[in-house]
């Protein structure tokens, strides 16, 4: 035999590594298929691989809500429904003639999706055998005090208005709510599971307002049905704490998209923002000669007056003959009251217009605020020009409709101002309990309760034989002033955009509400503020009948119903 050769033992070992390495893909092999094997005997493990996600779809957290003086939510109104559609079950043929108009779009988008997705539907689906979840509708479908009120964002968050104020308060006790679907690679959900409803609820907050839902929905449908733009406001004469605060026009908050090119600017609080005052101012003057003990005050009036060579007017060039206090007021004598401003001087009425609350900011809450106003400085006041035309509610002055509420508010209660109060309390959501009072009025004492109620009985007067009979409302009595003032705005037919008002209270003999009506920014209103006034007197009226009351919030109920189920059909 030949002996082995290096070729020969190369070979020889590199036989050996085939062996090896056979055996050891073999042996590989082996537990390969014992796994697969086991698998294929282990319905967990099966179960397992085929679950090949958990979907994780959010609802709507709710908010905090606001409620009106009665403790009735005029936020988080009703429910909305959104039903859970689930790939390869169908879920599009079943759930298209539930979802409103404005979602199908989306759903037929959706109809190949891969994963779960929620989609609003118009009821509650559970009985059919589909997952439905609800949440709480934010707004009314007939928007109720949306400009104070404010509205959301995107995210659920406040914007404007109180919804922006109270925005941490409102949210700090959202809850969360997350539903978990277990799904297979194409989407449907694993066999034997169920979606899984996760909640966590914190302990929420709401905040109580002065509103009452039945007076502000009267003075609503007064305004829309008699007023292009302007507001109205209610307020209780004993508190000041606002019952009404109406803006038109309205906005709705569930539908933001729709109102931005409005060209009356329906996004503005008009309650809260200052304009030219004209005669309702005039009563301060009148106060201002009674606490100076000159009550017996009368002049001449030929239509005209000259001040520093400027003539001054009367409506009309009227020669209203001799005039004392009580007649200018009726008349609304231009003349009389320039004269009776030139014997008290600028100073002392400017001191007694900011003790009725002119030039005095009303705060709200965080950074909702009315604006300031002006009342011209004593300087500016030593003009005689400045003078005469501050007198009679013009010039430099300008006041929002909450202070001239206010000031009005004064006369009504005796002589004693308090600050106009929107906010009652922050309450407990779960109890109802009051967690902190709201309600903190700034009080003083502006003039005597004599001189209250000799102005009182003048703008009785007023009403009764004077300019304002428009005013006179079909039951009880009212007092009140109007006012024309000119804003130096002129339309494109070369008309001055007047604004229009009406200040008073009702009834007369005990006073129980402080009523304020503006129209802004028009040549002249298709319905006078003295008339919107007597319909809000007749409103209030009414709701002191208990049986018109509910009857009033019931139809509200019943018409915020069929506007929501009709918006679902459509």
């Amino acid at each position: 035999m030949d002996p082995p050769t290096l070729d020969t033992e190369v070979s020889g070992m590199t036989q050996k590594r085939l062996a090896a390495l056979f055996g050891t893909v073999l042996v590989a092999f082996s537990v390969v298929m014992g796994r697969l094997y086991l698998l294929a005997q282990n319905q967990e493990y099966a179960q397992t691989a085929q679950a090949q996600t958990v979907t994780t779809l959010t609802l709507e957290n709710s908010r905090g809500n606001l409620y009106d003086c009665n403790g009735t939510a005029i936020t988080g109104y009703g429910q909305q429904y959104y039903a859970l559609s689930i790939p390869g079950e169908s879920s599009y043929a079943e759930l298209f003639q539930y979802v409103p108009y404005s979602e199908q779009a989306y759903l037929y988008e959706k109809r190949n999706a891969l994963s779960p997705f929620l989609v609003q539907v118009d009821r509650d689906l559970t009985d059919q055998g589909i997952y439905t979840y609800s949440v709480p509708n934010r707004y009314c479908p007939v928007p109720l005090a949306e400009h104070l009120i404010g509205y959301l964002n995107g995210d659920g968050s406040g914007v404007a208005g109180l919804e922006l104020a109270f925005d941490e308060l409102l949210s700090s006790g959202q809850s969360t709510r997350e539903i978990q679907c277990v799904t297979t690679a194409q989407g449907s959900l694993l066999a034997g599971s169920e979606p899984q409803l996760l909640e966590s609820q914190a302990e929420g907050q709401g905040v109580m307002l002065t509103l009452d839902t039945a007076t502000q929905r009267v003075c609503e449908a007064i305004a829309q049905q008699s007023m292009v733009t302007g507001c109205i406001l209610v307020l209780d004469v004993k508190t000041a704490k606002v019952r009404a605060s109406v803006s038109v026009p309205e906005f709705d908050p569930n539908n933001i998209q729709a109102s931005l090119q409005d060209e009356n600017s329906p996004f503005l609080n008009r309650v809260l923002c200052q304009y030219n005052v004209g005669s309702v101012f005039k009563p301060v003057l009148a106060a201002a000669a009674l606490e100076r003990g000159i009550g017996w005050y009368s002049m001449e009036c030929e239509g005209v007056i000259t001040i520093s060579d400027h003539d001054y007017h009367c409506a009309l060039d009227r020669a209203h003959g001799l005039m004392n206090i009580r007649g200018a007021l009726e008349k609304s004598c231009n003349c009389f009251f320039i004269d009776l401003g030139m014997q008290l001087g600028g100073a002392r009425i400017a001191e007694l217009a900011r003790k009725f609350g002119f030039g005095q900011t009303v705060y709200l809450a965080g950074g909702l605020k009315s604006a300031e106003g002006v009342v011209p400085e004593e300087e500016t006041l030593e003009d005689l020009g400045q003078l005469a035309n501050f007198s009679f509610g013009q010039g430099q002055l300008m006041a929002a409709p909450i202070q001239l509420a206010a000031a009005y508010n004064t006369l009504a209660a005796g002589g004693v101002y308090r600050s106009p109060g929107f906010l009652e309390a922050v309450i407990d959501e779960d109890s109802g309990e009051v967690v902190r009072n709201l309600y903190q009025p700034e009080t003083r004492k502006v003039v005597s309760e004599s001189t209250a109620a000799t102005l009182c009985d003048m703008l009785a007067g007023v009403v009764n034989e004077g300019i304002g009979v428009q005013a006179a409302p079909q039951n009880g009595t009212a007092a009140g002033k109007t006012g024309t003032a000119q804003t130096a705005v002129f339309d494109e037919e070369g008309r001055e955009e007047m604004n229009y008002w009406f200040a008073g209270f009702y009834p007369v003999e005990d006073p129980l509400y402080t009523i304020v009506v503006l129209q802004d920014g028009t040549p002249e209103p298709g319905t006078s503020s003295a008339t919107v006034f007597a319909q809000v007197c007749d409103g209030l009226f009414w709701l002191q009948n208990e049986e018109t009351r509910a009857r009033i919030l019931h139809q509200q109920e019943k018409l915020e119903e069929e506007q929501a189920k009709s918006a679902a059909d459509s």
